[in-house]
């Protein structure tokens, strides 16, 4: 089954440029290393479980990156996959399959750190008639050896992923489609008030996948209008949003907006000018 968010995947051109822009929120970042079939590199901001990925095409490499991703860059930095996890990737894609879900095969993947270790998962990726920002990964590797050199805290105090919201032009739509890939029931729209929209969240396990349609000027239709459909921003909860707010404004991070969530509790946002194209979320405590 779908078990939570695996990982974001937010592609950069300029791989140290995004490691700096992360270090100055707040977020722990570290070198992950190559994927030498694909042409690129990556960083690493690890939690606990789960992780943010700053990905970027290793310079002289370009002949081997795929030409959507090299397309995507063409437009910017910016928040382009969301990975989730499964516990039996071959179930799943069988699943999505007997639900008429046009999925591929799962295939081996890998990383080889700057250390010299090897990581292995299995994934998959929709089909053309399915175009959606995520994919399913099965990691291979136990989660020690993948967090080894993390120590999973932050500067900035973020703890986890908690949600994940992907811009959509017509959330009863988009629920409905990423109902059926999911395999999990369509959820009731509600009102997002920092982001400003109308929005579907589906909870894997501790995590929310969120489809968001623009009610009003904000975030959400910002993200619309810059980009088109797709992820926009990630949220986390934070053990002190003073204590984050103080970093970022000492590594020279303006102060993030504030805002309250329709749960209650108080939110900032670091715009996308500051995060390689995304929004950045932290809630929690003063």
């Amino acid at each position: 089954m779908l078990t939570r968010i695996d990982h974001v995947m937010i592609c950069v051109p300029d791989l140290p440029k995004a490691i700096d822009a992360y270090t100055r929120i707040g977020f722990g970042v570290r070198a992950g290393g190559v994927h030498p079939d694909g042409g690129t590199e990556n960083a690493i901001a690890f939690f606990q479980d789960d992780y943010l990925e700053l990905l970027a095409v290793r310079k002289g490499e370009e002949r081997l990156a795929s030409a959507a991703l090299l397309d995507f860059l063409a437009r910017g930095p910016g928040l382009r996959y969301v990975a989730l996890q499964s516990d039996d990737l071959a179930a799943d894609v069988a699943a999505m399959r007997r639900r008429g879900v046009d999925v591929g095969d799962p295939v081996d993947g890998g990383r080889r750190t700057p250390d010299g270790h090897e990581l292995r998962w299995k994934f998959a990726r929709l089909g053309a008639s399915t175009p959606l920002p995520i994919f399913f990964i099965e990691h291979l590797t136990p989660l020690a050896e993948r967090r080894r050199g993390h120590t999973g805290e932050h500067p900035n105090g973020a703890r986890r992923t908690e949600r994940v919201y992907i811009a959509v032009s017509d959330v009863a739509k988009a629920a409905d489609l990423y109902s059926r890939v999911l395999g999990v029931a369509v959820p009731r729209v509600q009102r997002g008030n920092v982001i400003k929209a109308d929005m579907a969240v589906f909870d894997l396990g501790p995590t929310g996948l969120t489809v968001a349609q623009p009610a009003e000027p904000g975030p959400a239709a910002e993200a619309l209008a810059r980009r088109g459909p797709g992820p926009f921003q990630a949220l986390y909860p934070t053990r002190s949003m003073d204590a984050a707010a103080r970093w970022m404004a000492e590594h020279g991070v303006p102060p993030p907006a504030r805002g309250v969530r329709n749960t209650g509790e108080q939110a900032m946002l670091v715009e996308p000018a500051h995060a390689c194209g995304v929004y950045i979320g932290l809630f929690g405590p003063a």
